[in-house]
């Protein structure tokens, strides 16, 4: 029998899958998607200096509080105004408008005073110029957001600020997940039949996949019978970068989730891990489709889902695919670890992490309040609160 590999080992295996390519989108159409190319500036932000505040443009050294100057032309945003400020005039000056030639401060309206084609300043208008120097807030060719970001709103505002139309983006991964068991029931359906459960995993690891950027292209269930696993397994790899079959992952005789993918070529990467929980996660190659085969438990199933499919679909676009862990305190006392590397469930309030009480891995109820991962080496002796530990959003 095949021995458990490290956490660690399996996802350094798992960070082997190959990007897989691009597509060119309308920047209306990217919330979301992963960048496949850089996106580059076209032109400076601001192209010229422009003002800050509504006010007057004048030449700060010819200019004195209390004196009157000669309002000489008017700058709007979009339609700046094409003469030049001397000494003793101003140009008015909107928000957002180009600063006129020969003007080094913008003095803002509360300290004007305006008679008719004069204008003049109460004291204490300084020290701020209330003028965004050209390119100040980027050059033309400076990348603004890099290749491998996953575009949230406030990315997006950069890449239109680029004057990008469209961006070269990361092919989104197609997912299709199988789960499988004699007894597993549609959510809805389970109490129409005696011994039936819900599948509870499915629809939970489709979310997951959606929210890493996958589209989900099937979501089966199937009945432990072999030529049938075989059959749909065949039909999944066709359609799927990733298949995620759930269930059938440990020992017993009717487990067929392995066997299902080997008459299609199934080439293990890694078939058992040493985890808590978590243990019989298994991943591979089958033609040109990866197979990740998950626990059946639940719990087992979303700790595996978060630990290796999660950075597997980052990868197959391109994004950096490391977790990001952080180190934060316990608000209770941990329990001590066995022999596994543990990923016990918390929650996070003001005080900290808080180890859920109930940590079995087939436990439903307390997974809607885990939002948290505690990274427990194996072996380690129990904690109290207040000790820092490493944790991985859940």
């Amino acid at each position: 029998m095949t021995a458990p590999i490290p956490f660690d080992a399996a996802l350094a295996l798992i960070g082997q899958a190959t990007p897989l390519g691009s597509e060119t989108v309308l920047l209306a159409g990217a919330a979301g998607r992963t960048l496949a190319a850089d996106v580059i500036a076209k032109a400076p932000s601001p192209r010229t200096a422009v003002s800050t505040m509504d006010g007057y443009a004048m030449v700060d050294a010819a200019t004195a509080p209390g004196e009157w100057l000669q309002v000489v032309g008017e700058s709007r945003p979009g339609a700046g105004w094409p003469g030049a400020v001397g000494p003793g005039q101003a140009a008015r000056i909107l928000t957002g408008a180009a600063v006129p030639e020969g003007a080094t401060r913008v003095i803002i309206q509360e300290h004007a005073e305006r008679d008719g084609d004069r204008v003049r300043f109460t004291p204490g208008y300084g020290p701020a110029t209330y003028i965004r120097a050209a390119a100040g807030d980027f050059a033309a060719g400076d990348v603004l957001v890099p290749a491998g970001t996953r575009l949230t709103p406030r990315g997006l505002v950069a890449a239109a600020a680029a004057d990008c139309g469209e961006v070269t983006v990361a092919r989104r991964p197609r997912v299709a997940i199988l789960a499988t068991g004699d007894e597993l029931a549609r959510p809805g359906q389970a109490s129409e039949r005696p011994e039936a459960i819900p599948d509870t995993i499915s629809f939970a690891v489709a979310a997951l996949a959606q929210q890493a950027g996958a589209d989900l292209v099937a979501m089966d269930l199937c009945a432990d019978e072999p030529r049938r696993l075989e059959k749909l397994a065949g039909e999944l790899l066709d359609i799927a970068d990733v298949v995620v079959i759930t269930g059938g992952a440990s020992v017993g005789e009717r487990d067929f989730a392995k066997a299902s993918f080997a008459a299609h070529g199934l080439e293990l990467a890694f078939e058992k891990v040493a985890i808590k929980p978590g243990k019989p996660v298994w991943f591979g190659r089958a033609g040109d489709a990866l197979v990740l085969g998950l626990p059946g438990n639940p719990t087992s199933a979303m700790v595996t889902a978060a630990l290796f499919l999660r950075p597997l679909l980052a990868r197959l676009q391109g994004a950096d695919d490391a977790h990001r862990w952080r180190t934060l305190p316990l608000a209770a006392p941990l329990p001590a670890t066995d022999e596994r590397e543990t990923f016990a469930r918390a929650r996070w309030d003001d005080a900290g992490l808080t180890p859920l009480g109930n940590q079995d891995s087939g436990a439903q109820s307390p997974l809607a309040e885990a939002d948290w991962l505690i990274r427990c080496p194996a072996g380690q002796a129990a904690l109290p609160a207040g000790t820092l530990v490493s944790a991985l959003a859940f």
